[in-house]
């Protein structure tokens, strides 16, 4: 695995919320990059500075994936787990009483 690269992806929420997967310090670098300035915090500043210092080899990527997802959440652009979904949808397909 390449030492930019997540353990598990930062699921996200782009154009009409479709989901999209970052799986590594790269992807977050350049989604921050692409945020428009007039919507930029004090999330976003401090994502974008922990991304770009784990592609400096300064810090852990999970260290900048960790600000990434905080960023994200901060935004509500975090896609909800799908295995959660399709375990509550499959639970109601089985029991009848449960609508």
């Amino acid at each position: 695995m390449k030492p930019d690269m997540f353990r598990k992806p930062v699921s996200i929420l782009v154009g009409l919320g479709f989901p999209a997967e970052i799986r590594s310090v790269l992807d977050a670098y350049r989604y921050l990059c692409e945020w428009p300035s007039s919507s930029r915090d004090t999330a976003h500043s401090i994502a974008l500075k922990a991304c770009s210092a784990a592609l400096r080899g300064e810090i852990e990527a999970e260290t900048a994936r960790s600000l990434f997802t905080v960023f994200a959440e901060r935004h509500d652009l975090l896609a909800p787990d799908t295995g959660v979904v399709a375990a509550s949808r499959s639970g109601r397909d089985r029991d009848p009483h449960v609508r």
